[in-house]
Order: C-alpha cells, then structure tokens, then sequence
C-alpha cells in the first residue's frame, strides 16, 4: 500500500535530533509531568492549607453561581465540587446546592444522597427549609451541601402544577438563616425546569467548556436561554465566568478552542485553565475531590488557580446577595 503522506528524510530527521531545543508536540515538557516531590509537597500544602492562615478574598455579599452547561459531561459537577472545597479550605463559608437527579455532587463531597435523605426535592416540591436539608461535609470546614437523591427526578413534571415554579430554589435560598460568601448550584445536563430554577437563583452563571468543538455547539442555545431567563424573569443573571476544562496543551484542537472562546467571551474566561488529568477523575471514586485526595497534582493545583482567580474577581466587582 502506498501512502500519500510525505515521509520526512534522513537527513532532516538528524536535524530534528540534533537540535536540543526541538519538543514534538506529543511530548510533554517539563512544565506538564508531575512536579518535583518538593514541589509537590509544598503545593499541597499551600492547598490543604491546615494552619487555616491562609485565606482568599471574601466577597462583601453572597454570590450565588449557578454552573450550567446543557451539554452533558464537561465537567460542571467536578468544577463545582472542587471550586467549593478550594474555597472553603482558605476561610470562605460555602453551600453546594446539588441539583442533578444523578446526585454525582454529593457523591463528590461523600454526602449521603440514598432514597429516603431529605434532599433539594423537598425543598422545591414540599417547601422544606434549605436548613434542615443542608448537611455538613466531612472535613471540609465551612463546606455544607444540599444533596439530590433519585427523587428529583420526577421534580420537572411536578414543577409544572406549582405556583411560581421558576422561583422556588430562589425563595429557598433567601430564607436560609445563615450566611454564605458562595452558593454553587450544580445544574442538570438539560434547560428544563430544573435549570430554569438554578438560573432564576442565580446572580452569575459559571460555564465550565470542555475543549472540543462539540462543547461549542450548543453554547449559543445555552446563551440564549440565559438572555431570556435575564429579560423575563431575573434581571441581575450575568455570564460572569468562562472556564475551559480537558485541556490537553498538546493538541492544537486545545489551542484552537482556547482562542475562539477567549476571542468570543474576552476577559469573562479564566486565565486558569483545567487540564486533562486522571487524578480529577479518581478522586469521586473515593467520595473525594481532588483538592483533598490528591492536593499537589496539577488537577489540584489549576482549580485552586481558578478559585483563587474568583475569589479575587469578586472582591473587584462585589455581587449583591439575591433577595
């Protein structure tokens, strides 16, 4: 069989390998192996922060950010789980509201979210307290959660029926007693009724895109569907964060998306950007994120980057808290 591709010559590959400076782009460099064990150990700690010393900027109001994406698989609940963990481990007070049926939140912050835990469901459907849903999250200080069981499942159909059905997680978390620096809303992969609740709630929508053309296809339906949540029903919603998740730096695909959503959303796109990396992904496994199961791997250390890049943002630009 003969191929087309050109075939490179012997004498431009020993060009190639007598250069010391030439890196294929399949190679990782230095910078994307793991850290040194110094390096590590210091990262871990810096995000573990123990002594407690430590802390980011608190907003001087609740900010209330919905994570949403109706394409399924992006990375909206990890972004969540970890944001949330990274923050409250450097002083601020956050709630994590899950509101997926799969309940993979919950799974996250090792959360108990079998059939029969009061959930975010009693709260949409029953009018139960957000308060006497929320559960504290196990070694994380001032992380608490509402969990989602298989019950909210059946939550959009019932939603239908209900008075002010839009507003129902908004009134919820304006009645909480307590006092929050961040509410995340974990959204479901759809823009049903669920979602339109998490928008309604909502002051800022973060949207974690994967980077793959896929992700970028049904973004302008997600936008639109803001605009109109934003025209008819809360006003003060804003696109406020963008933040590009499954980089792999070694693909010019990567490179490509990265410039099309910072060209299109500007400065709303973190300069932090979330690689590819199995550490992110084993850690659910241990009913963990990965800002505790793994502190000093890169996973950890680009959501740390990224919380500290929010936290940051919110103290430039102060959020009213959602009356």
């Amino acid at each position: 069989m003969i191929s087309d591709a050109p075939v490179a010559s012997t004498e431009s590959l020993a060009a190639v390998a007598a250069d010391p400076t030439y890196v294929s782009r399949e190679t990782p460099t230095r910078e994307e192996d793991d850290p040194p064990l110094a390096m590590e150990a210091m990262r871990a700690v810096q995000i573990l922060n123990p002594s407690g010393e430590v802390t980011m900027p608190r907003p001087d109001r609740t900010r209330v950010m919905c994570v949403a994406n109706q394409k399924g698989g992006v990375g909206k609940t990890t972004t969540t789980v970890n944001l949330a963990v990274a923050l409250a481990l450097h002083g601020n007070r956050v709630l994590v509201v899950d509101l997926d049926p799969q309940g993979n939140a919950s799974t996250g912050l090792n959360v108990p979210h079998h059939t029969g835990i009061p959930d975010v469901y009693d709260c949409l459907i029953n009018s139960v307290p957000l308060a006497e849903v929320a559960q504290a999250v196990e070694g994380i200080p001032n992380l608490w959660c509402v969990p989602a069981t298989i019950d909210l499942a059946g939550a959009e159909i019932e939603l239908v029926s209900v008075v002010a059905r839009e507003s129902r997680l908004d009134r919820a978390i304006a009645a909480y007693p307590g006092e929050f620096d961040y509410v995340f809303i974990d959204c479901p992969p759809s823009l049903g009724l669920l979602t339109v609740n998490a928008l309604v709630a909502a002051q800022e929508v973060l949207i974690p895109i994967q980077c793959e053309y896929y992700a970028l296809e049904g973004l302008n339906q997600l936008i639109n569907n803001i605009n109109l949540v934003r025209q008819h029903l809360n006003p003060k919603l804003d696109v406020s964060t963008i933040l590009l998740t499954m980089y792999d730096r070694r693909t010019r695909l990567a490179d490509a998306v990265e410039q099309d959503v910072r060209n299109h959303f500007g400065d709303k796109v973190l300069q932090a950007v979330i690689p590819r990396n199995v550490r992110v992904s084993e850690a659910p496994s241990y009913g963990q994120s990965v800002m505790t199961y793994d502190p000093g791997s890169r996973g950890a250390t680009s959501y740390f980057e990224a919380a500290q890049e929010i936290a940051e943002r919110g103290v430039k630009e102060p959020v009213g808290r959602n009356a």
